[in-house]
């Protein structure tokens, strides 16, 4: 088992990454102080709740604790107000209050669900992410959660860092192929923005990752979190650092609303947004290898490098506009300057974004 610490000080907490943490749960919830005067609330969604509940409920019960329980429907459009609302009503209904704990069991619809339950139920209560997907391993980590508007990902919530991250990596071995490949694209973000060595590694090793082999997963879903780690306990609230955790997620974001949140998946709109931004840097004035480099290695691992042709440009433009980091007629962009590197430019015209975007729809 590996473990890292995110560094916040009084709120510091663990992720615990290893085969067969789940077996001990009970075990981690007592050692870190869960209540078991107040019932616990864990939520899960309807491919997760099959796999996985009746064992992880009856690992926390046996140790002691009241849990309930709410599944949501899977997929993006669980993040929304409707369903939030009805997560609530089940928190009232199990009597949780100030001193109970949301467990969000899943990837990171559910975390990001679950976590704004917590963040706002009584103004705040405590939180634990399993998260069960390889996307969830950038998702479960920094505390922030949100639900969706038909106009905006993530446009509303909050930063709530959860109580810990049990990270058993036995349960990726139940992903499908494409979600698995998806969630090795906010990895290979990890690289890009941080690790130039990491990113060689993760193209040399893309094989074993796609396949599972749990050596070579461990190491990456541990060094992905490292810099997620280091990045978070430095900038909380992304008030400069933590920016260029977003890398590919302005265009991302806007083709994931476009699509309406069914037709890509997260880790796919990130790798088409990926390419985006290192097609902008290169209209910068940074090296073509940036271009070239981050395409290839998102192509050995199967993920798309170019956007849908029938997604409408104008709707893509309008989506970003509604983002969070779309500021007085210009966008702020993560730009990579090298492979391993960023930076954080604010004012990146909407004219070449528009001419990026189409050149997306032209890739190879």
């Amino acid at each position: 088992m590996k473990e890292l610490t995110v560094d916040l000080g009084e709120r510091s907490y663990p992720i615990y990454i290893g085969e067969g943490i789940l077996d001990q749960v009970g075990e981690f919830f007592t050692k870190h102080q869960i209540s078991k005067v107040s019932p616990l609330l864990l939520v899960t969604d309807t491919n997760v709740a099959k796999l996985h509940l009746d064992s992880v409920v009856s690992k926390i019960r046996e140790a002691g604790y009241i849990v309930a329980t709410h599944i949501v429907t899977a997929g993006e459009k669980s993040k929304s107000l409707t369903v939030l609302g009805e997560v609530v009503q089940t928190a009232l209904e199990a009597g949780l209050d100030r001193k109970s704990t949301v467990i969000a069991l899943g990837g990171g619809v559910v975390g990001d669900l679950a976590g704004f339950v917590a963040a706002s139920y009584m103004r705040g209560v405590r939180f634990v992410q399993i998260p069960t997907t390889i996307l969830a391993h950038d998702s479960s980590v920094g505390g922030k959660v949100a639900v969706n508007h038909p106009l905006a990902k993530n446009i509303i919530g909050a930063f709530h860092q959860p109580e810990m991250v049990l990270y058993d990596t036995a349960t990726l071995k139940t992903l499908p192929d494409r979600d698995v490949r998806e969630g090795l694209s906010e990895m290979i973000k990890h690289g890009l923005i941080w690790d130039a060595g990491f990113t060689a590694w993760l193209e040399e090793n893309s094989e074993k990752l796609v396949s599972l082999d749990q050596e070579a997963l461990q190491y990456g879903l541990y060094e992905g979190c490292k810099v997620k780690s280091y990045v978070v306990s430095r900038d909380e609230t992304e008030n400069g650092l933590r920016a260029i955790l977003n890398l590919g997620h302005t265009i991302g974001h806007a083709l994931e609303a476009v699509a309406s949140y069914n037709e890509l998946h997260h880790g796919e709109a990130i790798s088409i947004g990926m390419v985006g931004a290192a097609k902008l840097a290169v209209k910068l004035g940074h090296p073509e290898h940036i271009y070239t480099v981050t395409k290839r290695i998102l192509q050995k691992f199967g993920l798309p490098t170019r956007l849908p042709a029938h997604l409408d440009t104008d709707e893509i433009m309008s989506a970003m506009m509604h983002d969070k980091k779309f500021q007085e007629g210009t966008m702020v962009f993560i730009i990579p300057t090298e492979i391993g590197k960023v930076e954080i430019n604010k004012s990146v015209s909407a004219a070449a974004v528009r001419e990026v975007v189409e050149q997306l729809k032209q890739e190879a």
